[in-house]
């Protein structure tokens, strides 16, 4: 499941990225850079500490600082907006920083201005999931990191960000889906790993020094803002055990198992009664427990407050700090803990010695930063500085990031690519035809700088522009005169249609899949009006329905942009006059507007249920009628799959000397925990020749279905991604791709009871029009 290397087209940006990379960056520090936080050299008073010995070990240090404050002290340090430490010579800290797609303002730890006007926009996350590029992701989160250090040493930006949201898109209505990588547990758990390792560094696995500390969220089954009536506020999800181990718990146990990612967030939500953040069987139990997090468990922002104040979950403020840091909470987002903490120590509801242990994992993130080494500048990282943002290489890889990630939902004749020579002159329409700040979605930062769709379409040929609607609200019909003139007028149509953040957005989930307003009647009076071909391009984080476009032949092509990011109108361009060949695939499904009828936001079941006909979620349950499925994506070539070698048979090793009836339960199935699953995998190799005429690159997608009598009454209904990778091929030619599969992560099951089990028997393996069989055979057992 991991990606290839960057395509030919970037390779010259991508060598210069690793030498950046490799040289720790070429920058300068800004005028006015950051003072040390702890351990200054120059400060008498810290240099006989032993917390400050950058050579011992962390924790031996975390237990010396810790075991030096006093009780208000460590109240006050339990906040995101930590408090200074005079007297020990350690400065104030404000934790919340943001980094979803590229360094965010939305966080108050860091900010524009001075030497750092602005930061790489990179696509919403939605937008480059779509690439299937797990290489790139983990690209993505170096060049965020060196831009995050060098704001750090410029006294601009925190080290602490709390990102990626990892949450699976469950729900195609949910408002912050747009940061999400999509609705398939597997994909969103890789997109997890590998952008948390590109944020934290090559050091930061396993406890080594972190180049910032990156955290997922929100932990978990949070997937509804505001949706009729209903809040993350006040909202209990009620989720099945089986639900939670297939579906909602994947991904950040890979985030945390995989990534070593140095935080996770605890949600708003309830999950089956009991506040996430007041959870100890969720956060002490299974993050720090059985998922052995190296790190901090934080609060999304107020979460303690608000199982206090809005839930009514505890009687008292200082219960609920008490239930939160007993369950394993660390850091409370905003001042509740520093408020209440001291009271509920004196009160007897909690002892001294559970602040003592979650400030050891907060205070060990900022030692791994090297936060209490002295001074920055001559740190690992140190230099980085302004001439390390905003660097032309990082502009090129969101660029690259972009082309990577929008997809070609529909290509009637083929319409694209757009010709400079036949198409002289294109009418660019609609509400998004001229955006910039739309491009980059929510929980961005100040762009580098934007190239709009009308700026990118007119680097190639003559535009007409014409917006047609106001806005994306399109409440009127005032400007489509103008907009179906030049159409008329023009060689081809472009329609820059879609949502924005007025549409969907935190705390603001749709009510609708339909385009809003009159747009589709300006796209289909458009589209009847035009001379040439008619191209819709939407942007949006969500699905959307557009069944109309998509059976109208005279809307000839269709691409998905997601959210874009600063460069979103040169990719777009290049896309559709053929510079860039399109690979992207959807990450989720596209659902007609009829199924919001059957499935109310609040009700989590994954699984269809016949008795009530509720029709299930994401293409791994759902088989009703949809607009496009999960994993559409055309290309302006042709792809040719064939199977160079696979296993025909897997022999499992049971763990230990156990009974029969204890290891193979009903319907041949065994349980992953007495298989001995450590590398135990099996590997395909498939051959992918590009048969057309043009380079592109191609996503290889394996899917799963188990053998009929060993699991299937558990698993999906429908076969399941157990495995993917990106590969450019050049045309004509050939390329080899092996993907290993994980029998015990990706070959197993979950039974209703939330145990997960690998059944017996012949396992059949789909890439494109290649089936392959292989059978999974557990040893003889040795009964005793």
């Amino acid at each position: 499941m991991t990606g290839t290397a960057l395509p030919a087209a970037a390779a010259a940006t991508a060598t210069l990225l690793l030498l950046l990379l490799i040289s720790g960056g070429i920058g300068r520090l800004a005028v006015g850079a950051r003072e040390p936080f702890a351990c200054d050299p120059k400060d008498e008073r810290t240099r006989g500490f032993p917390f400050c010995q950058a050579s011992s070990p962390v924790p031996e240090r975390a237990r010396d600082l810790v075991g030096r404050l006093t009780l208000q002290e460590k109240a006050k340090l339990l906040g995101n907006d930590a408090a200074a430490v005079p007297r020990l010579g350690i400065k104030g800290y404000e934790w919340w920083s943001e980094a979803l797609h590229g360094v965010s303002n939305v966080g108050p730890g860091t900010r524009f201005g001075g030497d750092f006007p602005g930061a790489t926009s990179f696509p919403q996350v939605i937008t480059t999931a779509a690439s299937f590029n797990a290489s790139l992701w983990e690209a993505i989160g170096q060049v965020v990191s060196d831009e995050a250090r060098a704001m750090y040493n410029g006294g601009m930006g925190g080290l602490t960000y709390w990102s990626p949201n990892i949450n699976i898109l469950r729900d195609p209505r949910w408002g912050r889906g747009q940061e999400t990588p999509g609705e398939d547990p597997v994909v969103v758990g890789q997109y997890a790993a590998s952008y948390v390792r590109g944020l934290q560094g090559a050091d930061g696995n396993g406890g080594g020094r972190l180049k910032v500390a990156a955290c997922c969220k929100h932990f978990t089954a949070y997937d509804l803002d505001n949706w009729n009536g209903v809040d993350r506020y006040h909202f209990n999800a009620r989720v099945s055990k089986q639900d939670m181990e297939d579906t909602f718990s994947v991904p950040f146990r890979m985030c945390v198992m995989e990534g070593k990612v140095a935080s996770v967030m605890c949600s708003y939500n309830q999950v089956n009664g009991i506040p996430t953040c007041a959870d100890p069987n969720l956060l002490r139990k299974t993050v720090r427990g059985a998922w052995r997090l190296d790190g901090y468990v934080v609060s999304d922002c107020d979460s303690v407050g608000v199982f206090y104040g809005n839930q009514h979950y505890t009687s008292t403020p200082q219960q609920a700090v008490a239930d939160a840091i007993k369950a394993g909470l660390d850091l409370d987002c905003g001042p509740f803990l520093g408020k209440h903490t001291e009271e509920a120590v004196r009160g007897g509801l909690m002892n001294e010695a559970d602040i003592d242990g979650a400030l050891l994992n907060t205070l060990a993130v900022q030692m791994r930063l090297g936060m209490f080494d002295g001074e920055p500048s001559a740190q690992p990282y140190g230099t980085l500085g302004p001439k390390d943002v905003c660097t032309p290489a990082h502009q090129e890889l969101a660029l690259e990031a972009a082309r990577q990630g929008i997809v070609l939902l529909k290509n009637q004749g083929p319409a694209l690519p757009l010709s400079p020579r036949r198409h002289r002159a294109v009418a660019i329409i609609g509400p998004n035809s001229d955006v910039t700040v739309t491009m980059v979605g929510n929980y961005a930062g100040v762009a580098c700088g934007y190239t709009t769709p009308l700026q990118g379409i007119g680097k190639y040929t003559k535009t007409i522009h014409q917006q047609g609607c106001a806005d994306v609200a399109c409440s009127d019909d005032k400007l489509f005169e103008g907009a179906i003139k030049a159409a008329r007028g023009a060689d081809a149509t472009v329609l820059v249609m879609g949502l924005d953040q007025s549409i969907e957005a935190e705390f603001k989930d749709r009510d609708s899949l339909l385009l809003p307003g009159r747009q589709q009647e300006l796209v289909s009076k458009v589209a009847m009006a035009s001379k040439g071909p008619t191209v819709l391009v939407l942007m949006s984080g969500g699905p959307v329905d557009i069944s109309f476009a998509k059976n109208d032949p005279r809307v000839a092509a269709i691409l998905w942009a997601g959210y874009p990011g600063q460069a979103g109108g040169t990719a777009i361009a290049d896309i559709l006059f053929g510079a860039t060949n399109p690979g992207g695939k959807l990450p989720m499904t596209w659902y007609p507007q009829d199924y919001l009828a059957s499935v109310p936001m609040t009700v989590m079941d994954m699984r269809p249920t016949r008795s009530n006909l509720y029709p299930g979620r994401t293409y791994r349950f759902y088989g009703g009628p949809v607009v496009y499925p999960f994993g559409h994506g055309l290309s302006y070539t042709h792809f040719v799959h064939t199977l160079a070698s696979a296993p025909s048979t897997v022999v499992v090793p049971l763990a230990g000397r156990r009974p029969a009836n204890a290891t193979m339960g009903p319907g041949k199935a065994v349980r992953v925990t007495h298989a001995r699953c450590a590398r135990l995998s099996l590997g395909v190799q498939l051959d992918v020749q590009n048969a057309g005429a043009r380079d592109g690159a191609h996503t290889v997608l394996v899917f799963s279905t188990p053998p009929e009598d060993g699991g299937a009454r558990w698993a999906p209904p429908r076969s399941q991604l157990v495995g993917f990778q990106r590969v450019h091929v050049a045309a004509g030619a050939r390329e080899r791709v092996g993907i290993n599969i994980h029998v015990c992560k990706s070959l197993s099951v979950v039974d209703g009871a939330g145990v997960r089990r690998i059944p017996m028997g012949e396992h059949r393996l789909q890439i494109g029009d290649v089936v392959h069989s292989v059978s999974l055979q557990a040893e003889p057992l040795r009964v005793i």
